[in-house]
């Protein structure tokens, strides 16, 4: 069984390929600009894992072009052997302009109708959208089609001509399919581009930033959306493609329950941290008086109407269009229609593939944008006058906080130097960073080992022309009281040879390089814990403490020469070290990409010190009021007990490195006291407990 597939680059089309690799036989031929070959080669290595490549085989065309511009000889070739011809490739936007729309919606529908027909496929697959509804109120269902309804921008149209061209002139079988709002990954959340209601999270992203997350905000009903994670689409496409029997129907790809445009908001509000929006009135209390009033009055109706016109999409322009918020999308945050797909939801019974709901994934969207798509820290002319051209050496950089900041500083202009044991890690990340068109070197080190970090220093010292930066983020986190310390002395030596003597050995190693440019920049991620003194942390902020000295003694011996220090006492950061520990989900945390911007700050501005409050507090209170401060320690002591992985015997390998300052162990709810730890938590925002 063999498929061809346009749009294969494109969100849904890769996810599409991966679908057919996994679970089809036969090759799939993918269409590609010859342009855009290398980036397929990129992708095929991906689909298929480096093995088999020749399962994907791309072919060379392009979209505008009669029969796709396919060499005839390969047509021939071919014709009669392609089972499934999945048409992908076409503008998913909101803001494209006319010509756009009709060239690749209409006319490339066109073109690969012809392609199709000359290869004499199977079935043609037609992946159109629920834009093909425009309009039309109430329920849409999936045999509906041509309704009268209206077509209100350039993107609604030519998603219903294309369709229609399906409809009446393909010569070949066809099935079609209607995604809703398709967003990212529901486990990975990887998305491509802004799109939908990715453009709300800067609005989002300021209002977490500049307001507290328990202020309630007042909203209105703005009606329903209907959004779908991009591995649903393709899963439901890939099955339904190939059962028997169901040629010349439509299928809707749409969340069977329609989401109140607030609702998902919230749901977005919620997973950053941000407050969110309530709705002293809504529909339950409103609908029976607006269902009495004529369609084109009902408030709903007046307002698509009103955001829709010219001086309406001038005022959008200059309000939210600051914020990164077309106007064109404003008049189109909610559908009139209630799109039916138990037609869909039928042939895909027994598959197990379903829409998860949006709470179950809306973190993984908001960590995705967060940590990929935002561009702030490019766009900001500070960053980029800091950090432009400048070699930036980031320990512990595989995953979570080091990870994030090597792609901030890639984003600004900046060349990370990434180290941490996992080789394979770091080249992920250098090819993530490539390919958006920047610069990044990989240096493996296992920085517990003393003679490792030696050669390292050697190697960064001969082969980059600078070290500007050095971002000390590795670290390891143990959580264990001193009473079940006593046989373990191993636990203060390992956080001391990773925390602070391979810290300080990496910095010596690097200072006669920064000696000789007259320059260069250290931070140093500390904690929070150097503040606040948390119970059952002593090993861990300890070692923290010690490189917080070293580094304000040596700060004085070198400032001459032009090299700082900044210490970054981090809170608690939201990472995968921290999910198995459930209690943590309703704690104050910071995000990776939060505490990203917390480092780029520091080599940015490079204050001596970067605190938090809570931080402050912390130590203000250890200084006015000591007894005070191990009183209410003390009490933290008794309400969060020692976890299971530390109460048990473990061997000397129990505790690995990890990204500091994560907790590696453990923490259950201890019957009862659920209450009291979360409201310690929220009292004291970011504290390790």
């Amino acid at each position: 069984m063999s498929s061809f597939v346009t749009g294969a680059t494109g969100f849904i089309g890769r996810f599409l390929v991966s679908e057919l690799v996994d679970h089809r036989d036969g090759p799939i031929f993918v269409l590609v600009r010859q342009s855009s070959l290398h980036r397929m080669e990129t992708l095929i290595t991906q689909w298929t894992g480096g093995a088999g490549s020749s399962r994907v085989v791309p072919v060379v065309g392009d979209l505008r072009e009669p029969g796709l511009g396919v060499d005839a000889d390969w047509v021939a070739e071919h014709a009669g052997k392609i089972d499934h011809f999945f048409h992908l490739a076409a503008i998913y936007d909101m803001t494209a302009d006319d010509a756009t729309n009709d060239a690749m919606n209409v006319g490339g529908t066109r073109n690969a109708l012809a392609l199709a027909s000359a290869l004499d496929v199977g079935c043609f697959h037609q992946v159109s959208s629920v834009a093909a509804a425009g309009d039309y109120h109430g329920h849409f269902d999936e045999t509906m089609f041509e309704e009268g309804q209206p077509l209100p921008s350039p993107y609604h149209r030519t998603k219903y001509e294309s369709e229609k061209i399906v409809r009446e002139e393909s010569p070949v079988p066809w099935r079609i399919y209607r995604p809703a709002i398709v967003v990212g990954h529901s486990e990975t959340g990887a998305m491509d581009k802004i799109d939908g209601p990715y453009y709300f999270f800067p609005m989002i992203k300021r209002m977490r930033d500049n307001l507290p997350g328990w202020l309630p905000l007042v909203g209105v009903d703005l009606g329903d959306t209907n959004l779908v994670p991009v591995d649903y689409v393709a899963k439901a496409m890939d099955h339904i493609a190939h059962l028997p029997d169901r040629n010349g129907e439509a299928f809707h790809l749409v969340n069977p329950e329609p989401q109140p445009v607030v609702d998902m908001i919230n749901a977005f509000c919620a997973a950053a941290g941000a407050p969110r929006f309530a709705t002293p009135i809504d529909r339950n209390v409103t609908g029976g008086a607006t269902r009495l009033l004529p369609r084109p009055l009902r408030p709903s109706n007046l307002f698509s109407a009103a955001v829709r016109t010219a001086p309406a999409k001038i005022m959008l322009d200059q309000t939210l269009g600051r914020l990164g918020i077309p106007a064109e999308v404003v008049g189109h945050t909610s559908f009139p229609s209630v799109f039916d797909s138990r037609i869909t939801e039928k042939a895909l019974a027994g598959s197990g593939i379903a829409v998860p709901d949006l709470e179950s994934y809306a973190r993984a969207l908001w960590s995705y944008w967060e940590e990929n798509l935002d561009d702030t820290t490019g766009r900001d002319r500070r960053n980029r006058a800091a950090l432009k051209g400048k070699h930036v050496v980031i320990t512990g950089a595989s995953s979570g906080i080091g990870k994030v900041t090597a792609l901030k500083v890639a984003q600004a202009g900046g060349i990370p130097v990434l180290v941490a044991r996992g080789k394979d890690k770091l080249e992920e990340t250098k090819a993530t960073i490539e390919m958006r068109g920047g610069q990044a070197y990989v240096f493996p080190c296992d920085l517990s080992d003393l003679r490792a970090i030696d050669d390292l220093c050697a190697r960064l010292s001969s082969e980059l022309p600078t070290v500007d930066f050095l971002v000390n983020n590795a670290g390891r986190s143990i959580r264990r009281s001193l009473r079940l310390s006593h046989d373990r002395f191993h636990d203060f030596e390992r956080t001391m040879q990773l925390n602070y003597f391979g810290a300080i050995r990496l910095i010596m190693g690097l200072m006669p390089k920064m000696h000789e440019q007259k320059s260069g920049h250290i931070v140093n991620i500390s904690s929070i814990g150097v503040q606040t003194n948390p119970p059952r942390f002593s090993a861990y902020v300890a070692s923290k403490a010690a490189l917080d000295s070293w580094s304000n003694v040596v700060a004085s011996e070198v400032v001459g020469h032009g090299i700082s220090f900044t210490n970054i006492h981090m809170p608690l950061v939201r990472t995968p070290m921290i999910a198995p520990t459930k209690m943590y989900d309703k704690f104050p945390t910071l995000s990776p990409a939060q505490a990203a911007d917390l480092v780029v700050r520091a080599m940015v501005e490079k204050p001596h010190e970067i605190n938090t409050f809570a931080g402050n507090a912390g130590a203000v209170a250890h200084t006015f009021a000591p007894k005070a401060a191990f009183r209410i320690l003390n009490l933290a002591y008794q309400v969060f007990p020692d976890s299971a992985a530390a109460k048990a015997k473990a061997g000397p390998s129990d505790a690995q490195p990890t990204p500091a300052p994560e907790v590696v162990a453990d923490v259950p709810v201890a019957g009862g006291r659920e209450s009291e730890q979360i409201l310690m938590a929220r009292l004291f925002p970011g504290v390790h407990w």
